[in-house]
């Protein structure tokens, strides 16, 4: 089963990754200024993510390809690793969308 970590950056904000049960980071979030804001971007993607069409599946300039999740007002709500091949990708994009819904929520703020 996944799980959501909740962490906090050198700057003082809040960040989450998605982790599939294998421990392996397969979302990773913007910073938020409030703990708060950073459970509910949790929440953002627990229901965005059960929406193909909200995965923006791109290619970075070194030709890796990596997705972008957004919410249904546009906002990055969350954006991958680099890719090996477009079968990676969509195994990342599959992975998000089965470990969202009932990951748990993990707090490492030391």
């Amino acid at each position: 089963m996944g799980s959501f970590v909740i962490s906090k950056r050198k700057n003082g904000e809040f960040q989450f990754a998605l982790k599939a049960g294998n421990g392996q980071v397969i979302l990773s979030s913007e910073g938020y200024t409030t703990k708060a804001a950073c459970e509910n971007g949790i929440e953002s993607v627990r229901k965005n993510s059960q929406d193909d069409k909200r995965f923006d599946r791109l290619e970075s300039k070194n030709g890796k390809p990596y997705f972008n999740l957004k919410a249904t007002n546009g906002q990055i709500i969350g954006n991958s690793e680099m890719y090996e091949s477009v079968v990676a990708r969509e195994n990342g994009i599959a992975s998000v969308a089965k470990n969202a819904p009932d990951a748990t929520v993990k707090e490492e703020l030391e």
